[in-house]
């Protein structure tokens, strides 16, 4: 394999790729990327077994063929490389001669038929969303994706196709975020995409085109345009097993729906969050006679209370909650309201937007 390629495309196609590769893999080829030069151009492909990301990049191909090199050190070289064209030759000993300028490397590789083959799978239907709306989408869910792995269903987001509607829902047991939104047409699916795959689709969505996505039983194929150059393909085995019910965590209706400015809340429960620790990490939240009063108590560090002017003029509701859960869908919502939805202390809370948005929160026992 002899190539030439421009050291900007390489490195961005690397960019691309190389996250998927673990740093401590126990398959060495797992921290290579795989290189397949052929038709003017250089393709790369990276993986873990779970997630694959393939990428392409125009290359001058003068010798067709493919090998692997370690992702890590290959990307940190072409980063460092200050000329603008790089050569690649590899030999049949799977050594490849790095060239730029003045600057000569060498790096020993293992052979492409030792790579593994990205996993076929039937696939049973297309869906078709544009990515600036998908990657919101991600973005206002995958907070509440669950890091507990004895609940390996929750350890992603679940994604619900039908004809019209794409819904995405996220639950860790103590929270559930849930979006929806329109979409143009598509397969009628289900399926639970796993956290890795989760973040790589969060820094590879743009906000130009449509995201294609594959779906099978076991697998699902997301292709994403990229404005120069050809879409990067993002391959991914599914959480296998059921997601809970999650329309039975969402109360039905609530009694009491309170207007709150985001901002002013946000900070709020932030200085209120500095006098929580990780045994007492609740803040408590008492709505009455147009006043919520925030208040913090922890032993061995202190206590605080502060208050804010709100329209409420119903009944008294004490009510305590995690404080980083309560600020995380202020982070990410738009617009200057939220409402809060309440029914009693014991009750979930629920927030919600102008915006095709749900976050439902379970409330802490506090003595």
């Amino acid at each position: 394999m002899k190539i030439s390629v421009s050291k900007e495309d390489l490195s961005s196609g690397l960019q691309s790729v190389q996250n998927v590769v673990g740093a401590r893999s126990t398959l060495p080829i797992l921290s290579n990327v795989l290189l397949i030069a052929g038709e003017n151009k250089l393709e790369l492909r990276a993986t873990d077994l779970e997630v694959s990301i393939n990428a392409s990049v125009p290359a001058k191909v003068e010798v067709e063929g493919a090998s692997s090199l370690p992702a890590k050190r290959l990307f940190g070289l072409v980063r460092e490389i200050e000329a603008n064209e790089i050569e690649i030759d590899v030999n049949d000993k799977e050594i490849a001669t790095v060239q730029a300028g003045a600057a000569n490397y060498k790096l020993h590789g293992l052979g492409a038929d030792e790579y593994p083959p990205t996993a076929q799978f039937q696939e049973s239907g297309k869906i078709k969303v544009a990515q600036a709306k998908f990657r919101e989408m991600i973005r206002k869910t995958s907070y509440a994706v669950s890091t507990d792995e004895s609940r390996h269903t929750l350890n992603g987001i679940n994604i619900v196709a039908e004809p019209e509607r794409l819904t995405l829902v996220a639950t860790d047991g103590r929270r559930l975020a849930l979006v929806e939104e329109e979409i143009e047409g598509g397969a009628k699916a289900q399926f639970i995409l796993p956290t890795k795959a989760v973040a790589e689709l969060q820094r590879l969505l743009t906000a130009e085109g449509d995201v294609e996505i594959a779906v099978g039983e076991t697998h699902a194929e997301f292709n994403v345009p990229q404005e120069s150059g050809e879409p990067i393909r993002i391959h991914s085995k599914l959480v296998e097993g059921n997601f809970p019910n999650y329309k039975q965590v969402i109360p039905a209706e609530s009694e009491q729906r309170i207007t709150l400015v985001k901002e002013e809340l946000n900070h709020a429960l932030r200085r209120a969050d500095q006098i929580t620790s990780d045994k007492a990490n609740s803040v408590k939240l008492k709505f009455a006679d147009n006043t919520l009063a925030i208040t913090a108590n922890t032993p061995d560090i202190g206590s605080g209370r502060e208050s804010i002017a709100i329209q409420y003029t119903g009944p008294e509701i004490e009510v305590a909650f995690n404080p980083v859960y309560l600020m995380d869908p202020l982070k990410i919502l738009e617009g200057d309201e939220i409402y809060v939805e309440l029914t009693d202390s014991l009750s979930p809370g629920v927030i919600k937007s102008n915006t095709p948005f749900l976050y439902v929160l379970m409330p802490m026992r506090t003595n």
